[in-house]
């Protein structure tokens, strides 16, 4: 296949080059030069855009502003770029003939559907609540997209939790409710670009849990107890290294169609991030003293 992949200077977009290069012919487009990138360009240049989806027969969308650019980014430039800027990619890969778009989005736009205080189970029916700037065009691209799709334009929208470097203890407990490997997320990317079913889906791509919905209200007072009993294999391992365990979890992400209709797995769990913190792994920060819920992805 030949496939157009903006952000490709990216971590994830790296990461999503690494998988498809072995097999595909990959069109990387980023503001910033990376050996993953062909094209040094701003994927809204619509000059650019036709050079590069000649032929294509699908894009990655992944180039996009983030959490960090809140405050420092005006909201004219948030939408320009993740609403506008997606429209614009969009309606040019459809122009040029491409049959299937996938959109990296995010968990973080569920926002305040995460209630303070309490656990909340979110899967693809948990309706988002954006709470900043970035959630809300991260979602109104997402709708965009859904108005287009159609069956030969078809549509994947893969919303993934948390997957940057932080420090190993809290990275470890987030893979069992909120977590992912960046190499797992590239995974997912890959399995849609084939994968069948209805033209226009959404996923959650977060790691397996191991806690089950009527663990929720435990959870949020007394986490401790309920990864003692869920996940036994992690409170050894963090009883080893001396570290404590969340006292409170505020939010579990379980896919329901990941596994099913994407055909997607995780492989790298807790054991990867430890292991990774070893050998000394750039992916991993050294453990922190906190062991409660930190900051949105």
């Amino acid at each position: 296949m030949r496939i157009v992949l903006t952000g490709s200077s990216g971590r994830l977009g790296r990461a999503i080059f690494n998988v498809l290069a072995r097999h595909h012919s990959v069109i990387g487009i980023d503001r910033s030069p990376f050996s993953s990138t062909r094209i040094v360009g701003d994927f809204t240049d619509t000059a650019l855009l036709r050079e590069a989806l000649e032929r294509a027969d699908a894009v990655i969308h992944c180039a996009a502003l983030h959490a960090p650019h809140v405050g420092t980014v005006s909201a004219a430039e948030f939408g320009r770029i993740n609403v506008e800027g997606t429209r614009l990619l969009a309606e040019a890969a459809l122009a040029a003939g491409v049959r299937r778009l996938i959109f990296t989005s995010t968990t973080a736009l569920y926002g305040h559907a995460v209630t303070p205080g309490h656990c909340t189970w979110i899967d693809e029916d948990t309706i988002p609540q954006p709470g900043s700037i970035y959630h809300s065009t991260k979602l109104e691209a997402e709708r965009m997209l859904e108005d287009i799709a159609g069956p030969d334009f078809q549509l994947r929208v893969l919303r993934m939790s948390r997957s940057f470097p932080e420090p190993a203890n809290l990275m470890a407990a987030y893979r069992l409710h909120r977590g992912i490997d960046i190499r797992d997320v590239a995974d997912a990317h890959a399995a849609a670009l084939t994968n069948g079913g209805h033209h226009f889906q959404r996923h959650i791509i977060s790691a397996g849990t191991l806690f089950k919905p009527e663990d929720c209200e435990a959870l949020a007072v007394d986490a401790a107890s309920v990864i003692r009993l869920r996940a036994p294999g992690l409170a050894a391992k963090f009883a080893q290294r001396n570290w404590p365990l969340p006292q409170n979890i505020d939010r579990i992400y379980a896919s329901k169609s990941a596994g099913s209709v994407l055909g997607w797995h995780f492989r790298f769990g807790y054991d990867e991030v430890l292991a990774q913190l070893d050998r000394e792994s750039l992916e991993v920060l050294p453990p922190s003293s906190e062991s409660d819920e930190q900051a949105e992805e």
